[in-house]
């Protein structure tokens, strides 16, 4: 476990940001969290405030002065704030590639001009686009199918020659549908699993795009926190480096909703009669995604610690207990 370090999470109010931040936090480290609230929630973070190893700072990643701020004596970055979702960026392409390629290459420049010892920022399995082809290994991507997809591919290419030109260590995890605690179910963009429990809890019918045999390699936060914490530690002899943080598994979205309500009906039994609607496809969704993690092995040590059905049980159980406060 990594320790004694000045360690900065962007994108820290977030879902993975703030999970991660807890962990830094426990092993001893100082922590700069940094986040404009766009999607981030100041109740994800609370708890730290009193922590006088912990800061905010409130900003915007898109305003360079706001990162050359926040990476001042900075030992290493953990880069999670980024707009999120196929949908949106579909949607809104502009904010999406603003946010996440020139607010990525502002921290980037501000990480590098303070001589930060490593770069570990978030991936996607997006980036893979239409790859047929499974498991998936990083040297090869098919055709991006979002305007997503584009920005976080631009994030690789982006660290790879800085890394080769400038000499600092970048670290890309390609996060696979990572689920788990303190992850947001509402909005028109939220993620599978909280927005299903969230429906499901509220005895409401969620709808399933497609047929519900497009499977994912859905990762439990847990796995993810641990993957950036060996990302941190671990000596790597290559400058830039780009890895999958999966569990190396899949499952399909009708096994998925089955699970789901399955774990939620041990809490009310009236959960287990609900019966998901079927949806037209969404543009932009990739049909199959499951992760080769053999390298985040070989190099990092990596093994999920929390397997799919163990995840879902751990998920549901946190968003029953928050629902009962």
């Amino acid at each position: 476990m990594i320790s004694g370090k000045n360690i900065l999470v962007t994108g820290g109010a977030g879902f993975i940001g703030s999970n991660l931040i807890e962990a830094l936090l426990q092993a001893q480290n100082k922590v700069v969290c940094l986040d404009n609230f766009s999607t981030g929630h100041r109740h994800t973070i609370a708890e730290f405030l009193k922590n006088p190893n912990f800061t905010l700072i409130e900003g915007d990643i898109r305003d360079f002065s706001v990162c050359q701020n926040a990476v001042k004596s900075i030992d290493i970055v953990h880069h999670h704030a980024a707009l999120g979702s196929v949908p949106r960026s579909i949607s809104d392409p502009l904010t999406s590639t603003q946010v996440n390629i020139q607010g990525f290459v502002n921290m980037l420049t501000a990480a590098k001009d303070e001589g930060v010892q490593k770069f570990i920022y978030a991936s996607s399995s997006s980036t893979y686009g239409d790859a047929n082809y499974s498991p998936k290994i990083e040297t090869k991507k098919g055709n991006l199918l979002s305007p997503y997809a584009v920005t976080k591919r631009a994030n690789d290419l982006f660290a790879d020659v800085f890394s080769k030109t400038y000499g600092i260590q970048t670290i890309g995890l390609c996060y696979f549908n990572v689920f788990g605690p303190k992850q947001d179910p509402n909005g028109v963009y939220a993620a599978v699993i909280p927005k299903f429990i969230q429906l499901l809890m509220n005895h409401k019918v969620p709808s399933i795009y497609g047929d519900g045999l497009q499977s994912r390699d859905f990762t439990y936060v847990s796995n993810v926190i641990h993957a950036n914490l060996l990302a941190a530690q671990t000596p790597i002899s290559k400058l830039h480096t780009e890895y999958n943080i999966a569990c190396g598994g899949s499952i399909t979205l009708n096994d998925l909703t089955e699970l789901i309500i399955s774990c939620l009906s041990k809490y009310d039994a009236h959960i287990r009669t609900i019966v998901p609607a079927y949806e037209p496809a969404r543009k932009g969704d990739i049909e199959h995604s499951r992760a080769s993690i053999e390298n985040a092995h070989a190099d990092l040590g990596y093994m999920p610690l929390v397997s799919i059905p163990e995840g879902i049980e751990k998920a549901v159980a946190w968003f029953w207990n928050q629902r009962a406060r």
